[in-house]
C-alpha cells in the first residue's frame, strides 16, 4: 500500500513535533540546552570489560541540571559521618558527578566526580566542607576513595591551591588510581586542571540513559570505548521497540477474536 504524499508530510511532522517538544520538555526540566550528553570515555566506568548500569559508561546518555537549581555535593560530604549528606550517592558512588570546562576552555568537557571541594576561609587559609579541615595554609587529606594502583585510599598531602574550586576525578579506578584531575588532567594548552571554579561548571549529572548514545559515537567514528556489552544491549533494545507495536496488534487481534459476537 502506498501511502499519500500529504499522509508522510504530516507523519513526518509529527515525528518532529514530538522530538521538539521532548527537547524543549527536557530543557525546561534541567535548565540547560542541550539537555544531556553523550559520554566519550571511559573514564567514569565501575566495569571496564562490560560497564555496568548506574555507572557511567561510554555511549550513555546524562542528563544535564543546571548547576543554579542543585546543590552540588562533594564526595567528603556525602561520607562525611553524620554529616547532614551522609549516604548521598549518585551514579553509584558517593558524591555528585559534574560536567565542567577545564580551566575554562574552549575544549571538550569533561564529565567527573566531585571529591571535594577548597573553599577560602575569611580569615585566611582554606576549608573543606564535609571535613575537619578549617583556615589551613595546606590542605592533607585522606579519603575512603578505593585506589586500584599503590595506597588503599585516595591521598593529598600539604597541598596549597592555586584557588577555590572543585577536586575531581572519574570514577574508573584502573585508569586513574588515584591520580585526581588536579595532577593528572591536562587542558587543550597543556597545562594542568586547576581546582574548578562554580563558572566552569556547566552541568550536573542527572539521569542516565544507558547504549542510546552509542549510536552518535558510531556515527563521530569514536566508538572504540564503547563496551562490547552495550552493543549487546542497544541492539535489543531497538528489537524491542520494533517488536512492541507487532505484538501489541496481534495481542488486541486475539482479544478481539475471543469476544463473544453481538447478535
Amino acid at each position: 500500500m502506498k501511502m499519500e504524499p500529504q499522509i508522510i508530510k504530516r507523519e513526518v511532522s509529527l515525528a518532529i513535533g514530538l522530538v521538539v517538544l521532548l527537547l524543549g520538555s527536557m530543557s525546561i526540566a534541567t535548565g540547560s540546552y542541550p539537555p544531556m550528553v553523550v559520554v566519550e570515555s571511559g573514564s567514569m566506568m565501575h566495569d571496564r570489560e562490560t560497564g555496568s548500569l548506574g555507572a557511567i559508561d561510554p555511549g550513555d546518555l546524562v542528563l544535564v541540571m543546571d548547576p543554579s537549581r542543585v546543590e552540588i555535593i562533594t564526595f567528603a560530604q556525602a561520607t562525611e559521618l553524620d554529616g547532614d549528606n551522609e549516604g548521598y550517592e549518585s551514579h553509584g558512588m558517593p558524591g555528585d558527578v559534574i560536567i565542567f570546562r577545564k580551566n575554562g576552555g574552549t575544549d571538550t568537557p569533561v564529565i567527573h566526580r566531585a571529591l571535594f571541594e577548597v573553599v577560602p576561609n575569611t580569615e585566611g587559609g582554606w576549608d573543606v566542607p564535609g571535613t575537619d579541615i578549617v583556615g589551613v595554609e595546606s590542605i592533607t587529606i585522606e579519603l575512603d576513595y578505593p585506589c586500584y594502583h599503590g595506597s588503599t585510599n585516595l591521598r593529598i598531602e600539604e597541598w596549597v591551591p592555586e584557588h577555590g574550586g572543585y577536586i575531581t576525578t572519574g570514577d574508573n579506578k584502573w585508569s586513574n588510581g588515584c591520580q585526581y584531575d588536579q595532577i593528572s588532567l591536562k587542558d587543550e594548552n597543556n597545562n594542568l586542571v586547576k581546582p574548578i571554579k562554580e563558572e566552569w561548571v556547566i552541568g550536573v549529572a542527572s539521569m542516565e540513559i544507558p547504549w542510546i548514545g552509542a549510536v552518535k559515537l558510531f556515527a563521530s567514528g569514536t566508538e572504540g570505548q564503547v563496551p562490547g556489552a552495550s552493543w549487546s544491549s542497544l541492539a535489543l533494545l531497538v528489537a524491542t521497540i520494533i517488536a512492541a507495536p507487532v505484538l501489541l496488534e496481534m495481542v488486541n487481534e486475539r482479544i478481539k477474536n475471543s469476544l463473544p459476537e453481538e447478535e
